[in-house]
């Protein structure tokens, strides 16, 4: 190194004043010497008084951020992708049950129980009319004419009203009544009316079928009601076989297929429109040939004022009695109690054309107007073998002349 290179003052000497060339001062004369703690701090140095500035502003300026300095140099940075939005928390889980029970299993409701709700209209229909009068006064002329004339109007029909009014008045003229006193009364008028159709149906075994046609006009319940007489047989360990003789509603055939899957039984059908006395025909030789014991037919629904449905049906009977001149051995009627008085008619006309030789009564439980079937009882003694009070398999059940007289009088 030159000597001239070690005189050179560095840039921090320049910046701090040290090793510059500035010339020296005089020393000072001995008596100017400062005394020692009077020392005053050398002057800072002009260039380093200009350089606290701006160290100054290097310290307390802020970093600049990414998309400052792109910005600065002119490249457009991609907007940051948002955060997915958080997941919704999940509720918090039931407590386990300590033991696990099961719910109860809804009480099957007997029979008398059903047929007594299901009679409900038509004995309130007839005790608020009876209480209404009785409370009112004593018994006489005019309030057993009003009496009457409520019976009446259950569709009791106007000799079984006059019968039941006049054993209400019996011995009981110019004395108060009570209510109870007369259900009792007609409860027992009701039961004597009734005890002598109570008749079960009964399946000659002997016959091979036994032969069971089944009549009525349309929404009667006819096909519904061949579903349950075949489920009822079958769990008698019956072997049934169902005709599906109602070839004029395709709804009809197809029910009465379901119906056939449900109690393992052969259904005989043919297309809608078909000939309904041939199918009868088929039907009476396919279950002499796989050994059925019963034999239900069904038929298409006929109002018993249009002649030449009604010969339809005749003619069905005659072929069958080609096959078995026995047969049928049952012509079951089935009647809609909601028609009322019209029922009478329907009794009078398929009695006279098919032979009817019993009743099967349907949905009591819809109507106020099951008195019906007492007058029905009255005017043509035909055995009444079945009632329903309802659409389930076990809401048609044979005939009990004390329920439904007890049922239709309102009494526990």
């Amino acid at each position: 190194m030159t000597e001239s290179d070690k005189q050179k003052p560095g840039f921090f000497s320049r910046l701090f004043g040290r090793g510059a060339t500035a010339p020296q001062a005089e020393p000072p004369a001995e008596e100017d010497k400062p005394l020692p703690g009077d020392e005053k701090p050398d002057a800072l140095p002009d260039a380093l008084i200009e350089a606290v500035p701006l160290l100054a502003a290097e310290l307390i300026t802020p970093a600049r951020t990414p998309a400052e300095e792109a910005e600065e140099e002119g490249r457009v940075e991609p907007e940051p992708a948002p955060l997915p939005a958080p997941l919704p928390e999940p509720e918090p889980a039931a407590p386990e049950p300590l033991l696990s029970v099961p719910p109860p299993a809804e009480e099957k409701k007997s029979w008398w129980r059903r047929l007594k709700e299901g009679l409900s209209r038509s004995s309130s229909a007839i005790s608020r009319g009876l209480s209404d009068i009785v409370l009112k006064r004593k018994l006489d002329a005019t309030t057993i004419e009003e009496i009457e004339d409520v019976l009446i109007q259950a569709d009791l029909g106007v000799d079984v009203a006059a019968r039941i009014a006049a054993a209400i008045g019996k011995g009981r003229f110019d004395r108060q009544i009570s209510p109870d006193e007369v259900y009792r009364v007609l409860a027992s008028e009701v039961e004597a009316i009734l005890t002598p159709v109570a008749r079960p149906l009964e399946i000659d075994r002997s016959r091979h079928p036994f032969v069971m046609l089944m009549v009525g006009v349309n929404g009667s319940g006819k096909t519904t009601t061949i579903g349950k007489l075949a489920a009822k047989f079958t769990g008698q360990g019956l072997k049934v076989t169902l005709a599906a003789g109602d070839t004029f509603r395709a709804a009809a055939i197809e029910q009465l297929k379901v119906w056939g899957e449900r109690t393992r039984s052969p259904v005989i059908a043919r297309a809608q429109g078909s000939d309904a006395s041939g199918l009868a025909f088929d039907a009476l030789k396919a279950a002499q040939d796989n050994g059925s014991d019963v034999l239900l037919i069904d038929t298409a629904g006929r109002l018993q004022n249009k002649t030449l449905l009604m010969d339809e049906l005749a003619k069905v009977v005659r072929v069958i009695r080609k096959i078995d001149a026995t047969a049928p051995h049952a012509v079951l009627l089935v009647l809609d109690a909601t028609v009322g008085q019209n029922a009478i008619s329907q009794a009078e006309i398929f009695g006279r054309i098919a032979g009817v030789t019993g009743l099967v009564m349907t949905k009591l439980d819809g109507t106020a107007r099951g008195g019906i079937l007492v007058a029905l009882a009255a005017k043509f003694g035909l055995p009444v073998h079945y009632i329903g009070v309802g659409e389930g398999i076990d809401d048609l059940e044979p005939f009990s002349a004390r329920d439904f007289s007890r049922a239709i009088a309102g009494m526990e």
